[in-house]
């Protein structure tokens, strides 16, 4: 529970790779996430290739953080065979906070960038990543070790909490 107030979004990082595991153990967390009629709509690019995360960094106007990324991970979801399709985004949404929580136990730092719902942004990381017709792209998750430090600022307001029948 304490990487739910201590995840920050990391923009910056150091040049060094990540270890295997533990992209291995940020992808176990992404899969463990709950789904719509357990569909599990969700596989994963990893790219550690410069060239193909300079192209990944151009998807939209927000993304050049991910440009001196060690790795950045696509998580995609399949359109074809799902019980409840139109819940595959809320699935995927599920999976990349779990990513994100983990990133942040390991000691890393990332940046939850959005690619879907936006036609065009997903058409870029299509072309970028030369993915089959029937997996749509998520989002984009740059990570590495952290080259800044801040805190997370407290979003919590009771003014928007109402109760009913206590």
């Amino acid at each position: 529970m304490e990487d739910i107030f201590h995840r920050v979004s990391i923009r910056k990082y150091e040049d060094r790779p990540v270890e295997a595991e533990k992209i291995r153990q940020i992808l176990r967390a992404g899969m463990q996430a709950p789904s719509a009629g357990n569909q599990q709509p969700w596989e994963f690019y990893v790219v550690t290739d410069k060239k193909t995360i300079k192209a990944l960094s151009k998807v939209s106007r927000y993304a050049g953080c991910a440009a001196e990324a060690p790795v950045v991970i696509v998580p995609v979801y399949r359109r074809n065979g799902l019980l409840f399709p139109e819940f595959a985004q809320i699935d995927m949404a599920i999976a990349q906070e779990n990513i994100w929580l983990e990133t942040d136990s390991l000691g890393l730092g990332g940046v939850w960038l959005a690619v879907a719902p936006l036609q065009e942004r997903m058409d870029a990381a299509r072309k970028v990543l030369e993915l089959p017709d029937d997996l749509e792209p998520f989002s984009l998750f740059p990570l590495g070790y952290p080259a800044e430090d801040h805190d997370q600022e407290m979003r919590f307001d009771d003014s928007r909490i109402h109760y009913k029948g206590m």
